[in-house]
């Protein structure tokens, strides 16, 4: 009877808690003609080994400076730990681009054609193209850490 009540006030508190998780998009400058990535090929553009777009464009990658929704995404994407992708941006400062909100990654998204960044769903503007990743849009299940 005590273990079916902890239960019970278990799903009660999931139930009225808010949910604070972030959902993330993959943008890129309106002039970039890739549609669709794959989660592998995003690792490899986030972990900085995939440097040119099919066009010969350079990547130009763009992250937060803090954003916990990124850096979650981020651990996920590349297999890393949180220690280890705060020195990866250390160690490649000169080769990244740091970015203060999303509004930031937005603007530099929007006026560098190989600029690619992520940002909070709602931030999205008509600016920028939203990348498909596996074939799903944000929002779908199975969309980076879905």
């Amino acid at each position: 009877m005590k273990s079916s009540r902890t239960l019970v006030l278990f799903f009660v508190m999931i139930a009225v808690v808010p949910c604070f998780a972030h959902h993330i998009a993959v943008v890129v400058n309106k002039d970039n003609h890739v549609a669709d990535v794959t989660a592998a090929h995003l690792a490899h553009i986030c972990r900085l080994e995939a440097r040119k777009w099919p066009d010969g464009k350079d990547v130009m990658l763009v992250l937060h400076k803090e954003s916990a929704g990124e850096l979650a995404t981020l651990e996920h994407l590349t297999h890393m730990s949180e220690s280890e992708l705060k020195a990866f941006v250390v160690s490649h400062k000169d080769t990244l681009t740091l970015a203060d909100s999303d509004a930031d990654v937005l603007r530099i998204v929007e006026s560098v054609p190989g600029a690619v960044g992520l940002v909070d769903v709602r931030s999205i503007n008509d600016q920028v193209t939203v990348l498909k990743v596996g074939g799903k849009l944000p929002m779908e299940d199975g969309y980076l850490s879905h």
